[in-house]
């Protein structure tokens, strides 16, 4: 191949790409509508959960609050950038929600995968707090395991989510018997949650 045609391959590439990035911003969503994405999104992950184990369902209703997480159906490059999004519902707060981003966290597995879903049963009012205020962050030597005495069964979890939080992932194959975190990382998404109201300082006398 010349010269010649490798620059105009180039020139071809580039304008392809230029497109691409130009269609994705026209179609960006409104924070109403991504909300709505990522409710019906959420909705459809307990609705597997519940499908692989129904017992499963008592312990969401009955928790402090609960984080629903998906990458599935999020766009090719989005994922390839290991990223996707969820929501956390706080049933001692009325079912106040909180939507969530997830992504890659330095070395592990990661969201390279295009199908990742996870939900996080809280028990514990203070990581569930944590979780929402301040993010988790899972390196690649934070494996947070959700043992199974069979296959749906019950899950119990280790690493820094020992004791008041509850991790189960599904797979392709069903649900895992040993939930992986290491690698991702969550955070609260500024871009779809209202701003706290600001405090008010005391009167001075």
């Amino acid at each position: 191949m010349n010269s010649s045609l490798l620059r105009r391959f180039g020139f071809t590439f580039v304008l392809a790409v230029l497109a691409l990035m130009t269609t994705a911003v026209q179609a960006k969503d409104t924070p109403e509508e991504e909300k709505a994405k990522v409710q019906k999104k959420s909705a459809g992950v307990l609705e597997d959960l519940y499908k692989l184990d129904p017992s499963t369902k008592v312990k969401v209703e009955k928790s402090l609050g609960y984080a629903v997480f998906s990458n599935v159906g999020v766009n090719l490059f989005v994922v390839a950038a290991a990223g996707g999004s969820g929501m956390v519902v706080e049933n001692n707060k009325g079912g106040k929600v909180t939507y969530m981003k997830m992504g890659s966290a330095g070395v592990g597995i990661g969201l390279g995968v295009k199908d990742f879903r996870a939900v996080f049963v809280f028990s514990d009012q203070e990581k569930l707090t944590n979780f929402i205020e301040k993010g988790w962050d899972f390196g690649a030597e934070a494996d947070a395991a959700a043992k199974a005495e069979d296959a749906g069964g019950a899950a119990a979890t280790a690493g820094n989510l020992s004791g008041g939080v509850e991790v189960f992932q599904i797979t392709k194959s069903g649900l895992a018997l040993q939930a992986t975190l290491n690698g991702t990382k969550y955070w609260k998404d500024d871009d779809l949650n209202p701003p706290e109201p600001a405090k008010k300082e005391p009167e001075k006398k």
